[in-house]
């Protein structure tokens, strides 16, 4: 599910974990984020009482310090929403996260 990166969102990643989580044919989930904005930190609430695993991929680990991106979703504020702070976040909540794209299969395949 695609839920963008604007300021203003429909669903968060919790609602659509929740979901996942309560769908008896869904066996992971893969989490794919970014860094601004605070969706991930969120989500790594509810992804600790998770029964199924997650196994989460974050774009912009290149991205340079203190530089402000293109859209909104990107933004950083006050601590949250750095490519470090999502990773500590979900880790800590028992995601397993991607460095790169394609390892989030093999991932995924440890977890199952």
């Amino acid at each position: 599910m695609g839920l963008g990166g604007d300021r203003v969102v429909g669903q968060s990643f919790t609602d659509v974990l929740r979901l996942f989580e309560n769908d008896l044919e869904t066996q992971a989930v893969v989490l794919v984020g970014e860094i601004g904005g605070s969706a991930e930190e969120e989500a790594s609430l509810y992804i600790n009482e998770m029964t199924k695993p997650v196994v989460a991929f974050l774009a912009g680990s290149s991205a340079p310090p203190d530089k402000r991106m293109g859209h909104a979703g990107a933004i950083i504020e006050r601590g949250k929403g750095t490519f470090d702070s999502k990773v500590s976040a979900l880790e800590a909540a028992g995601a397993k996260v991607a460095g790169l794209p394609w390892e989030v299969a093999a991932l995924l395949k440890q977890c199952l």
